[in-house]
């Protein structure tokens, strides 16, 4: 595998000078090119074994080089590299046939992995197939995922490989409640070849058992009381294009045993019906409960979780993706400006620095939903910190629900203590900018016992530091 033929495409010269120290050391054979031009030339005459190439270059970018690859029928593996990595960008290069899709700044490690990795794959197939087909990738704004983090970046990756094969492969989404599972599925369908068609979703936990049945399967004239016409159920409405099951976790035995032989056979019969209709549109199911501890359990049947489980997408709480805060934060802002015919320019230092230490229960519904009031409420130009306090403590007061995780009540007891602990210190240290003092004196106790409960909770001032 080594001396294998590296091919780096880039208009920064510092860029291509790294990119030739990491393979000479990595014991490759390493060419250069400028722009998407001199690229695609090299990548006729030279025959590199994996390409690495910028997507912002002069002349012809990176998506265009790919598609004229596809063209030309040049199947080099390609490694798509951006200093700003957004959803559309991703989704695109998958879908063009990119191998792999990495943002700046790089990790020299992750490049020599993933330079192995390409070569290792390259020696068995081909990443581009002249009969692949290139979908077109529309996109309307408010069905865009925000985020640049690492977990995102993967989501989008999914996302562009799944919006490139048939409707009969199932996908099946999880995430808690508010990380945008609804938006992933409309994305994978707006994305697909068949995305003139209709995007139907239903709410599992919004219609009693006997009217989802009647929903999802549609119904012939007279077959209930009160059934006094034909009905078409979701699955025929839907057509070629994509069906989408919120909070799947909550039918009934019943209604899996009939989705599960609905995904099987491809077909269905209406209630009260004999006539077979066939079901052309893809299946999207997503839930905010542990699957596969529900089928342990037995509330969810074993053989219709493999069958929707053919591609997971695992959507990252927001929690898990703090550097994401600020880009979304900015997108909700000028979002509810638009909205609201407001003018404000942004947050005050505390305000973003309480926006990235919040924990955020509900998920990126959550932030947006407190973006939306703060714009609503500004009187400035710029929000600041209160806005946030006073709308978490409006929002928790009447109804203070604390999350129950143990049934015995000591243990319980413990537990919320624990977080009602970290919550007070890290909300301090924020109101503080990390000065420890000045939040030990706001918190009426001794600066020893106040780094005892941040030493207890490995609480750091540091990063509370602007």
């Amino acid at each position: 595998m080594h001396r294998s033929k590296v091919l780096v495409v880039d208009d920064d010269a510092k860029i291509l000078f790294a990119f030739r120290q990491v393979f000479r050391k990595a014991g490759y054979s390493t060419i250069t090119a400028r722009d998407g031009e001199e690229a695609l030339h090299k990548i006729s005459t030279e025959q590199p074994s994996v390409v690495f190439m910028d997507i912002s270059m002069p002349k012809v970018d990176g998506l265009e080089v790919l598609k004229r690859m596809k063209g030309q029928h040049l199947t080099a593996p390609v490694v798509i590299i951006t200093g700003y990595g957004t959803m559309q960008t991703a989704i695109k290069a998958v879908q063009l046939g990119a191998f792999e899709y990495l943002t700046k700044p790089l990790d020299v490690r992750k490049i020599r992995e993933i330079a192995e990795r390409t070569l290792a794959a390259a020696q068995s197939t081909s990443t581009f197939s002249p009969q692949r087909t290139q979908l077109k990738a529309d996109f309307v704004d408010r069905y865009e995922l925000i985020g640049n983090s690492t977990g995102m970046q993967e989501v989008y990756k999914l996302i562009g490989s799944v919006s490139t094969t048939p409707n009969g492969t199932p996908v099946l989404i999880l995430g808690e409640s508010g990380t945008g599972k609804e938006l992933v599925a409309r994305t994978i369908h707006s994305n697909g070849e068949n995305a003139a068609d209709p995007f139907v979703a239903i709410n599992c936990t919004a219609f009693p058992e006997t009217l989802l049945e009647s929903e999802l399967f549609g119904h012939e004239h007279g077959a209930f009381t009160g059934a006094g016409e034909r009905k078409l159920g979701k699955f025929e409405v839907a057509r070629a294009g994509t069906i989408f099951l919120d909070e799947i976790g909550n039918l009934s035995p019943h209604l899996q045993q009939k989705l599960l032989r609905v995904l099987q056979e491809r077909e269905l019969e209406r209630l009260g019906g004999n006539d077979s209709i066939r079901v052309e549109a893809r299946f999207i199911a997503a839930t905010n409960r542990d699957a596969e501890k529900e089928v342990k359990q037995g509330r969810f049947r074993e053989d219709l979780f493999y069958r929707l489980n053919v591609v997971a997408i695992h959507l990252p709480p927001l929690r898990d993706r703090k550097d994401d805060i600020p880009l979304l934060a900015l997108y909700f802002l000028s979002k509810y400006n638009d909205q609201l015919k407001k003018s404000v320019k942004g947050f005050s230092g505390e305000a973003m620095a309480w926006l990235r230490s919040y924990r955020y229960p509900g998920n990126v519904r959550e932030l947006e939903n407190l973006i939306e009031r703060a714009v609503m409420l500004a009187k400035g130009d710029i929000i600041p910190v209160n806005v946030f306090h006073d709308s978490v403590r409006t929002a928790a007061s009447p109804t203070m629900v604390f999350p129950i995780l143990k049934p015995s009540f000591s243990k319980s007891r413990r537990f919320i203590l624990r977080q009602f602990e970290k919550q007070f210190v890290a909300d301090l240290l924020t109101k503080h900018h990390g000065n420890v003092s000045a939040a030990a004196r706001a918190s009426k106790m001794t600066r020893q016992n106040f780094q005892r409960l941040m030493s207890k909770h490995n609480i750091h001032a540091r990063p509370f530091r602007k």
